[in-house]
């Protein structure tokens, strides 16, 4: 239903490519959505109007479905969910390279990196403990520069590239009782100006992006909140907008980053916490 949401909200017409779909689960589909406009297409799916689309959309598809909208439908293509998931440790180094190399190899390049990965663990820093000090920075630091480290050999290779790194607005200020996140936050930042200096002359550009505070869950231990607790939660934090944010008021930043529409920004971490 998300897929024929956002299709819908962006055209008359589109057609839509989904990999394992039933016309009554977990939606009713009207008979006329499925139709035959691709003959020479024996997979997936669902056109609306009936014979006739100006745009192509695909969710949740196969790599045979990609390769065939995009030999196809290249100049309509709206938007392709063609995801590659893997997990790995983001302190093996070896497991991040085997990353890329799949990228690579599956998309031809790497254009966006953005090594994401983050934990927090709250205490005083009077009182942390050394373990928990060395888990804040080897998460929170050290896989970041893990992560984008081995996303510069191949940028470095096709000519440039966006790494984009997501700190915190704990990292511009004094953060009592979560000293280790805000310090270990704080190293993010100065790896973004830093590997933005040495890394423009290959055309990478790095910037980072400070959050406020989102209700995720791991904002929402450290507060001790609980969903009913939400409303109003942006007054009694004083954020001038008055509410937290979400991951919608992040996520337009990190697209603008990755886009050619910042091509002369680098070194750069956009605060967006709602003027708190």
């Amino acid at each position: 239903a998300t897929w024929l949401e956002r299709a819908a909200g962006h055209h008359d017409r589109f057609m839509l490519f989904i990999d394992e779909f039933d016309p009554h689960e977990p939606f009713d589909v009207p008979e006329p959505w499925m139709s035959r406009y691709d003959p020479d297409w024996d997979g997936p799916k669902m056109i609306w109007p009936p014979y006739t689309a100006d745009a192509v959309a695909a969710g949740h598809i196969d790599e045979r479905t990609a390769r065939h909208i995009r030999a196809n439908y290249g100049a309509k293509l709206s938007f392709i969910d063609d995801r590659l998931g893997r997990v790995l440790d983001v302190l093996d180094v070896e497991d991040h390279r085997k990353a890329v190399a799949e990228c690579v190899d599956r998309f031809g390049g790497l254009d966006v990196a953005i090594p994401n990965a983050g934990l927090g663990i709250f205490d005083n820093l009077g009182g942390a403990a050394l373990e928990d000090w060395h888990t804040m920075v080897d998460v929170n630091v050290k896989g970041v520069f893990i992560g984008a480290q081995c996303a510069i050999p191949v940028m470095r290779q096709s000519g440039g590239g966006s790494i984009i790194n997501i700190s915190s607005q704990t990292a511009n200020r004094a953060s009592p009782f979560n000293g280790p996140y805000a310090v270990a936050k704080s190293g993010v930042n100065n790896l973004t100006q830093t590997l933005a200096v040495e890394l423009a002359r290959y055309g990478i550009r790095v910037n980072g992006i400070s959050p406020g505070p989102i209700p995720t869950e791991v904002f929402m231990e450290f507060l001790g909140l609980k969903d009913e607790d939400l409303p109003g939660m942006g007054e009694k934090l004083n954020i001038p907008l008055g509410r937290l944010g979400a991951p919608e008021d992040i996520s337009p930043a990190v697209v603008y980053l990755a886009s050619n529409a910042s091509s002369w920004m680098t070194g750069q971490t956009m605060l967006i916490n709602g003027g708190s």
